[in-house]
């Protein structure tokens, strides 16, 4: 009988968690179609209000309009507002605001909260969500803080607006700025600010779950006066792996766009040596999923293109701001591929087993993530008459959440438009919830079991 119920629960979390995003998205557009939210006159028309809000609430940051120019104070308030909704997650928010009320915080919500965060056990979910809004607002306020030694002598009394827009938007991997039309490009020879925003972006794309588990493990080594190295250690498995995954992936991706984009005269070649590496590993971070930009992406060659489609479809790691399949997801589909390929039972990682099921959860959502982006660009190139690098590149920053674009967003057509917010959403939200948004059956169909049959694969 329990069973049942929290199988029915499952369900109705699978649909709850993709139907408030959209909730957000919709609330965000109605704001924004106000005449207050657009500089100048009249009002913002429905698609760019919708897409606006859909790229704000997905933290993507893709636009259709220019920030800085298109909308009022009021709008950007708006618009950063929905990032933070976004970054943070729907259910994560109204639990806080259920706890600030003293309301009950019941069982059924710390499930709720539990496959929001895709947490392994609904136990500790309170404390996990004061940890997480905790650490996310002092982490912003840090990073608004060290924005401002550099915006405010540059940009006055609005450095501190546009030190808390920026901050909120690289955390929250948004991406999406007010400083100008051309992100951060204005500031490839600035080492202080591209380290501050990728400082925020890397944080924003560890996960809470590594938060949380380095801030205890921390916090008791240095009670218990270990040492460094002692303290890595005792790190859990989950941390150590997203840890190594994230700058193994930053230092590969820094490599190949430093000897890709060397002698690029229209991205790093008339660059000076330091700039060329500090350009490399930003536009390494930022290409699995913050969607700032240090050089013009369609300046980019295109093999760096699909490189950077690669790293945009790995994205960041689990249970953090970050989109993508996730880093940890691609690791165990390539060790399930690795454990066939060498005949092996048992797959350990860091003296921990990977499971079986662990690893077709993980081929699954490779796979569909595959299937739906190559979709999503087979309809946009239909639709929108692009190239196969410009196209790809929109749609696997669409879908990865990233938020770059070779300048083909604002050329989009309505149709194009409308795939991207829908490759965004899906992309937020995930494939697999989306699947299960719409599985209405709960019966277990492997209940009767069958023959073996005899398929040839390969």
């Amino acid at each position: 009988m329990n069973t049942n119920k929290n199988r029915k629960f499952h369900l109705n979390s699978s649909r709850l968690i993709p139907l408030s995003f959209l909730a957000a998205i919709a609330v965000g557009t109605l704001l924004l179609m106000l005449p207050v939210s657009k500089a100048g006159e009249g009002s913002a028309d429905f698609t760019t209000a919708f897409f606006t809000s859909t790229t704000s609430v997905c933290v993507t940051g893709l636009v259709v309009v220019d920030t800085f120019a298109y909308w009022t104070l009021f709008g950007k308030i708006v618009i950063l507002i929905l990032i933070q909704i976004g970054g943070l997650g729907v259910i994560a928010i109204s639990s806080i605001l259920i706890l600030m009320l003293h309301k009950k915080f019941s069982l059924s919500q710390s499930l709720l909260v539990q496959d929001a965060f895709n947490l392994s056990t609904p136990s500790g979910v309170l404390h996990f969500l004061l940890v997480v809004f905790k650490g996310t607002f002092l982490v912003e306020l840090l990073g608004a803080g060290l924005y401002m030694f550099s915006f405010i002598p540059k940009y006055g009394a609005k450095g501190i607006w546009y030190s808390l827009f920026n901050s909120i938007s690289a955390f929250c991997n948004a991406g999406i700025d007010i400083l100008g039309p051309d992100s951060l490009i204005s500031y490839q020879h600035d080492p202080y600010v591209l380290f501050v925003t990728m400082f925020l972006i890397v944080m924003g794309g560890l996960g809470y779950v590594v938060w949380v588990n380095v801030f205890r493990t921390v916090r008791y080594g240095i009670r218990h006066r270990y040492s460094p190295l002692t303290i890595i250690k005792r790190l859990g498995e989950h941390s150590k792996l997203v840890l190594t995954l994230t700058f193994s992936l930053i230092l590969l991706g820094a490599v190949v766009v430093f000897c890709l984009e060397y002698d690029n005269p229209d991205t790093l070649g008339g660059m000076g040596f330091g700039d060329k590496v500090t350009n490399s590993i930003f536009q390494s971070v930022t290409f699995r999923t913050a969607g700032f930009a240090a050089v013009p992406q369609d300046a980019l060659r295109e093999n760096t293109s699909f490189f950077g489609c690669i790293l945009m479809f790995i994205g960041g790691s689990p249970v953090g701001t970050a989109g993508g399949v996730k880093t940890v997801t691609f690791f165990v589909m390539l060790l399930n591929a690795m454990s066939f390929i060498r005949r092996r039972k048992e797959n350990v990682v860091f003296g921990r087993r990977v499971t079986m099921e662990m690893m077709h959860k993980a081929s699954a959502i490779v796979m569909v993530g595959v299937v739906v982006t190559s979709v999503l660009l087979i309809l946009l190139m239909a639709v929108s008459k692009a190239g196969l690098t410009d196209a790809m590149y929109e749609t696997f920053s669409a879908t990865a959440t990233v938020g770059l674009s070779r300048s083909l967003t604002s050329r989009l057509n309505i149709a194009g438009r409308w795939i991207i917010i829908l490759a965004m959403y899906l992309g937020r939200i995930g494939p697999i919830s989306m699947a299960l948004l719409f599985n209405y059956k709960s019966e277990d169909k492997n209940a009767v079991s069958y023959a073996k049959g005899k398929f040839f694969i390969g």
